[in-house]
Parts: C-alpha cells; structure tokens; sequence
C-alpha cells in the first residue's frame, strides 16, 4: 500500500494494514522513494509467518492458542475455496496478519482466524466457548452475519447484520477492529468477483466501513478503503487520474525539492528537529475534490505536501514559525488541530504556504506520538482494557460515540431505521461549538441547535424552547458554526415536536425524538383509552373498578393486543371503539348487550388541555377554552376537538356518529390554543407595529401575520395567535380596541 492514500495493487493475498513508513525524503532533503509504486505482492500467506509476526509481541502461550485456532478454522473450512480459486482459509489468516499490524491480542487473533467459522459451518456458539472461551466466542458471534433468520428483504438483512456488528463493537471495540481488516482484505482481492459484486461491495465500504474507520481514527485505513472503493466504483475514472498523479510525480519533484531545502535550513534557526515526508493525496479525496468544485486536475494544487513530524508539543509551533518565515502562509488556510482535535482525535497543526513557483504547499505539523494516533486511531489504545479514570481524549470520546450507540438501539426498533441514525454520525465533516461555561462539543457539519440540546442532554432536548447563539435569540433550525456559544432555554412543561425531525442532523437527536413522540403518545392515548373505556362501561352500568385483572387481560388477549395498556392505547387512539369494547366486557359479564339502549346518558369526557398527542384541536375550526365542543375519535390519531357549532364536524357526525361523543373542557385548562383573529385598521404609518404591541402586551404569542391592502387606505390582518382560551382572547380584543386605528377585530 502507497503511504498517505495511494493505492495498493490487486493481488490475492493480503498483508498488513500498518506497514513500515517510507523513506519519502532523507536528511538530505533528496525525494526518495515514496512516490513510487510498491511491487505487487503475491506471496502466499502461512500461519508460519503469521506466527512469526504476532511473535515480535506475544508470548508462547498465546501463540499456542493462536495456532489452535488455526487448526480448527482449517479444518472447519477444508474443501471450501474462494471465487479466486484460493483454499479459504488464506483469508483467514491474512485478516489476522492484518490485526497483527495493530499489535492485537491472542483473542482477537484467535477471531479473525474463525471468523468466518460460525457463519460458514454447522459449528455452533457454544461450541466455540467450551472449546476457545467467551470471550472468542463473543467476538466471532458479533462478526457473523445474520444468515440463518429469514427477512423480507436483502436490506432489512444486511441492515440487521450491521446493527448486530455494531452494538458487539459497542461492547467491544476489537469487533470492528477485525471486521475493518476482514472487509480490508476483501477489498484488497475483489477483482477476482463478478462486476456487480464489486460495485454492490465497494458501495457499502463507502456508506459504512470507512466512515467507521474514520471515526475510529484508523486513517490510514480509512485512506486505502476509500481509494479501494473509487476503483471499483468508478474503475475508468480511477485509472485515467492515477495515470495523471503519476505524470504529476515527475513534473513537481523539483518544485518539492527547492521547499524541502528552504524549511531544513530555516527549522534548525528555531532549534527545531524534524523529520520530513512527502505526502500524496488520496485518489478518492482528488476526485471528491475535483467533482465538488468543479475544477480539473491541473487545477488541484494539493495534490502532494510535506509532513513534519517533530520531538514535542512546543516544537510543532515553532516549526509553524520557521515555515511561515520562510514561506508567505495562505489567509484562511491554517488549522489547529491541536488545540480543537477532531473528533476521532485527530492531532495536527495545517497550514498551506505559497511555495517557489507560486504554487500551494501544505504542510502538516505533528509530533511521533500524534502521527501514530493519527495512523492507527483507537487501535492504538486498548480502549476494551482501560479503565476509565486513565482513559485519553481520544479514547473518552469514542466510548461516548460507542455508548450512543447503545442509546440509539434502546430508543430503535427497527435496523433499517437504526442504520439511518447510525450513518448521520459517520459522517468526517465537524463542527466545534462551545457551553456558555466554556466546554467544547463536536457536532456533524449542519447540526442545529436542537443536535446540541440533545448532545448536553436528553431532557434538556425534549424540554427545549428557545437557544441562543453567541448571546442573540436564533430560530432552533439555525446551523451551528466553528466557534459558536450555545445556550438552551428549556421548559418543564415542553415537550419534543416533531417538526424537529425535519432538520435536526445527530442520529441521537433523531432518535431520541421519535422515542419520545412514540412514548408520549402511547402514554397519553392509555390514559385517554381508560378514560373513554370508563364513559362507556358507566353508560352500561358497569362500574369499571369493580372489574377483575383477570377480565380485563382476557379481554385484552382476545381483541389480540399485547396488553391492557396496548387494548386501552388503541381505544384511545380511535383504532377501536370504546362502545364496541365495553360491550364485549358486558358480554363476558353475562349481562345484556341490549341494556345500553336504556342506560342513561354517558357524562361527557374532560379535558385539560394537558393531553398532549392523544387530544388535538382541529384545525378547521381552531376550539378554545371556554367553546363548547364535541369530540371525533380519529382511527390512529386519538380525539380530535372541534367547536360544536363547526360546519365540518356537522357534516361529518351525520356520516359516523358512532365515532362522535360530547367533551366538556375541565376547570384547570393548561397549555397555549391556537386561534385566528383579523383586524380591520386604516392603513397609516407604525399602525401594525402599535397592534402587535397590544397583543403582544396582553401576553399573547404572535406566531403568524398575513395583510390584506383594501381600498381607502384600510388593511386586513389576520393574526395567528396562541392564547390560554376565550377569556384571554377576549382580553387580547379590549387591548386591540383600544387603538384609534382599529375598526373591527373578529375571530375567524
């Protein structure tokens, strides 16, 4: 594999993720051999040198455990071949060769060699912990797919595959560590499968893989995956700009040359020592960067830069020093990643210089350690070993990332709809907002303020009114910027709106909305089903708490709902009649159905306004308190309020009238109620500013105008207002009235 994202040949056999760095450029300053293609490897891979190479850090037991493990998954796969024509278990081990280069344990080398092992063959789970332990067994089962279990679809499956990969991982980082490699060596031998194979596959290592490995840090593989995936997805595309990289390797080497010999002269002036390496830019991000701005290749000017790897911190701004001596820096092109790390730990200093010819050079400044992060990620750390206290930055942000995976599955119940909120947060691009107190939090590129409530916290997310950024009251769409300070206004009494799915951009956030609407609504439609259930077993004389458990789940049971509440929700949400259910409660009572023709009419059901879902106004005729009502049981939207006099509801209630019973408002009415007034004013100067301001001071909440211009200088507004109900909208009138202006105000 070319170092820094060039690509690796096509051969059968694969090799280790982390190879050795090249000597790009020597003390001398001279190009040396990093941009040359590396020879095909075609050497068939052995357990003797898989052994060899885990040998360098294991111990002799774990190689024996190891070996073991290669014994069993050669048997377990003898006579099965890949489409190459290659016995099978050359995949095995070369994933395995792969995890050696991240210095992973006997486990984790022990499950990539029989990895394969539970999804291919009879051998079973247990099987794997009675004969390697739990914890293989753990890690092979959070890598096998999900074969043997019937879906209605290839996505659903692949969907519910990747979910069970992900939430293992979640426990267990080496889970994907593995997978990484499995998919890598995948990649590496895909040309031996058919066309339509290699672009379904290459396709899903784009959506999924190497965003993970992005996340996780692991750069380098990140790099290869994405130029592995633009080959075969796009394979003319990809050969004709390799073809003009390599041209473009000649053409440049001494333009690199006299800017390599300018910054070793200037670093040691600063008593700076560092190493420096020519870098080539990935194919994919070439072409990513190409398509986007529309420019031709010519027209990219990073395509190669300069790494400085120096001994410390300090020397890293000083180096930044000496190159912007000697070199006049580009305006807006320098990034400290050091200070702000990215999200999956990224540490380095960027800045791009104006270089000899007037062509841009950009160079990356970071110390040994920061390099080795930024090559090999979390694999780096052994987060699955640490104890938390010790975790680093880089460690703590990606058991937060791992955690919320298991959020989102707690809040998902679907994996198509698991993946979707998993595939938001797998996107590089970040923004880095700070708390009023100073913290900083990392958030997708287009998040909004809701995605930061939700980031502090999942109350103060439901709970969110208002926000402000950088002190100034914002709309909650608003797009958070680099360097933002947010600060969230919440409200016990809100609640998540689901408008918010509409622009919110965290899988958390997304998630955690459409569990609370799912909750909210199923609670509330409960209580409001108990309720309606009541009404009508009192119209049967029935007393509904004289009633057994026994009865009520049979009853339950029978309707074929999961519970009582799961029976009540449905009632509550109209999906079936409280009347019908009643009933069928007086049948199994022995009592007589035809009683209810004589029973005394049903008391009207009350409502506070504080039912949430479960009871909405109707927006044709927009009730307040204080209106009288009657109520429309809605299949699968509970009840619908309207006023008793609306033309809609008259007409409709002469059509179903089983669906319709009386409500009366309660006396503690809670909540804002919409509602529509217009008004008539002349038309003079400020004669709209001076009305809002009544209303406005009659505490009422403007949410929409609209004007009307009429002849004579008079207008119509109409205000969309939310009021507390008809006494308070009669105050809002006294206040209007008051303005000389004003010829009429009505409610629509």
């Amino acid at each position: 594999m070319k170092h820094d994202g060039s690509i690796a040949t096509n051969g059968p056999r694969g090799r280790s993720a982390r190879t050795a760095p090249p000597a790009l450029i020597d003390a001398s300053g001279s190009t040396g051999e990093g941009f040359a293609a590396p020879a095909d490897e075609r050497r068939v891979v052995s357990l003797a040198h898989l052994t060899k190479l885990a040998s360098s850090y294991l111990g002799e037991d774990d190689l024996k455990r190891v070996r073991e493990a290669y014994r069993f998954s050669d048997s377990s796969h003898l006579g099965q071949f890949r489409t190459s024509g290659e016995p099978y278990i050359s995949h095995p081990i070369a994933v395995a060769e792969i995890c050696v280069g991240w210095r992973l344990d006997a486990d984790a080398l022990m499950a990539a060699l029989l990895h394969d092992v539970m999804e291919d063959t009879d051998v079973t789970k247990q099987q794997m912990v009675e004969r390697f332990g739990t914890q293989v067994a753990e890690l092979v089962d959070g890598l096998s797919k999900l074969d043997k279990v019937e879906f209605a679809s290839r996505e659903q499956a692949q969907a519910e595959s990747f979910r069970k990969m992900l939430l293992a991982m979640a426990r267990d980082v080496r889970v994907i560590l593995i997978k990484l490699a499995d998919r890598l060596h995948n990649m590496r031998t895909l040309g031996a499968v058919e066309r339509a194979k290699q672009r379904r596959v290459a396709a899903e290592t784009l959506d999924i893989y190497a965003p993970i490995a992005n996340r996780l840090g692991l750069n380098e593989l990140y790099r290869e995956l994405l130029d592995l995936s633009f080959r075969f997805t796009h394979p003319f595309r990809y050969r004709t700009l390799q073809k003009a990289v390599t041209a473009a390797r000649g053409m440049r080497r001494e333009g690199l040359g006299r800017i390599i010999d300018s910054v070793q002269k200037s670093l040691p002036e600063m008593g700076v020592k560092a190493e420096l390496r020519a870098r080539e830019k990935a194919l994919w991000a070439i072409y990513r960067k190409m398509h986007e701005k529309h420019l031709s290749f010519s027209q990219v000017m990073d395509v190669f830069g300069i790494r400085l790897v120096v001994d410390s911190l300090p020397s890293c701004y000083l180096a930044l020093g000496a190159l912007h001596q000697t070199f006049k820096p580009i305006p807006g092109r320098f990034k400290d990643y050091i200070a702000i790390p990215k999200v999956n730990g990224y540490q380095s200093l960027h800045t791009t210089v104006v270089g000899p010819y007037g062509t841009p050079v950009e160079f990356q400044i970071r110390t040994s350690e920061m390099h080795r992060l930024a090559e090999s990620g979390v694999a780096a750390h052994w987060l699955y070993k640490a104890d938390k206290e010790s975790f680093t930055d880089l460690q703590k942000r990606t058991h937060q990332w791992l955690k919320s995976l298991l959020d989102i599955q707690h809040q998902t119940g679907d994996s198509l709809e698991f993946i979707e909120h998993v595939k938001v947060d797998l996107f590089p691009d970040a923004v880095y907002v700070f708390t009023p107190k100073g913290q900083i939090r990392a958030l997708p590129r287009g998040a909004t303020t809701i995605d930061f409530a939700y980031s502090v916290h999942t109350d103060v997310g439901n709970q969110c009114v208002a926000a402000k950024v950088n002190g100034s009251p914002v709309p909650l769409r608003t797009e958070l910027q680099n360097g933002d300070v947010i600060e969230v206004v919440t409200d016990p009494e809100s609640r998540a709106n689901p408008a918010w799915l509409g622009f919110v951009r965290t899988g958390k956030a997304r998630s955690e909305i459409r569990h609370f609407l799912r909750t909210m609504k199923f609670e509330e439609s409960v209580d409001l089903g108990r309720r309606l259930l009541e009404q009508s077993l009192a119209a049967l004389r029935i007393d509904a708490g004289s009633l057994e458990q026994a009865l009520l789940d049979k009853l339950a049971r029978d309707a074929g709902a999961k519970s009582l509440d799961e029976l009540y929700a449905d009632v509550g949400l109209g999906r079936r009649l409280a009347p019908v259910v009643a009933r069928a409660i007086a049948l199994e009572m022995s009592a007589r159905p035809a009683a209810a023709a004589f029973a005394p009419r049903p008391l009207p059901i009350v409502i506070h306004g504080t039912e949430g879902m479960a009871v909405q106004c109707s927006a044709c005729c927009l009730p307040l308190p204080g209106d009288s009502v009657i109520g429309h049981m809605r299949g699968g939207h509970g009840l619908v309020v309207h006023r008793s006099d609306c033309e809609s509801a008259g007409r409709a209630r002469q059509k179903d009238a089983e669906r319709w019973l009386d409500v009366e408002w309660g006396e503690d009415i809670r909540g804002q109620f919409r509602t529509v007034v217009e008004v008539q004013i002349r038309d003079d100067r400020g004669a709209l500013g001076r009305v809002a301001a009544e209303i406005a001071a009659s505490e009422a909440n403007i949410v929409n105008v609209t004007m009307d211009e009429e002849p004579d200088r008079v207008a119509t507004i109409r205000f969309t207002l939310q009021v507390r109900g008809r006494q308070h909208l009669a105050l809002v009138f006294r206040q209007v009235r008051k303005q000389a202006d004003v010829t009429k105000v009505t409610r629509l």
